[in-house]
């Protein structure tokens, strides 16, 4: 019989004692093992840590991946942020023989698929990190002074057309393929929300959104 170990992580005590994210992460697993499993299969043991993505040393999740070396179970997460936010980490454990991972939120994905999903990501959270800082230096150069009105803000255009189209071509690995293999946008929106891949703004994907970017990367192929 299939076996299953679930493991679900949220980021701070507040979010472990309300339930903050953990209802989404419940009905992604559910969602998974009523549609995509294999029947019939059981629930090895569930796991629940409330720590930071960015601390491996997790010790519930230590305690979920003994259990699937021990028993053959697949671990079970909602999506692939909350399993690691490091890319590193999470290449190993796809390395490790013992460990078979799935991921509610992409059924379908392999080895190499949720390894691209995660380096994606790790990359847009770095670009993120990078925008932040960039806007906060600007915010305290306002003082000085600046070009008239109009050449501010045809260079703050420009801008924003490089960010989108670098953005675009970040994401590019990912969509451009789903799309060639005939995955509409809004599957492809899905894929990307699923890896943990935020939009530009940080929020989640559209079809329309996804529209754009394929515009993007068909403007400057």
């Amino acid at each position: 019989m299939k076996q299953f170990v679930i493991y679900r992580r949220v980021s701070t005590e507040d979010q472990g004692r309300s339930g903050l994210g953990l209802e989404a992460q419940t009905r992604d697993i559910d969602l998974y093992l009523a549609n995509y499993a294999e029947t019939p299969f059981e629930i090895a043991g569930a796991f629940l840590d409330v720590l930071s993505g960015r601390d491996n040393d997790r010790p519930e999740l230590t305690k979920a991946l003994d259990l699937c070396r021990k028993t053959g179970a697949e671990l079970l997460v909602a999506k692939l942020d909350r399993l690691s936010r490091r890319v590193s980490f999470i290449a190993a454990l796809m390395d490790d023989p013992k460990v078979k991972l799935r991921v509610a939120s992409m059924p379908n994905a392999d080895k190499f698929q949720l390894h691209i999903y995660a380096a994606l990501a790790e990359q847009e959270r770095d670009f993120i990190s990078l925008r932040t800082k960039a806007a906060l230096a600007e915010a305290k150069a306002k003082g000085r002074k600046l070009g008239g009105l109009r050449d501010a803000t045809g260079k703050r255009n420009e801008a924003i057309q490089r960010d989108a189209q670098a953005f675009a071509q970040r994401v590019q690995p990912i969509v451009e393929p789903l799309r060639g293999s005939g995955a509409t946008l809004a599957e492809i929106a899905g894929a990307l929300d699923g890896a943990g891949i935020a939009t530009a703004r940080g929020g989640k994907w559209t079809p329309t959104q996804v529209k754009r970017v394929l515009e993007r990367l068909a403007s400057i192929a």
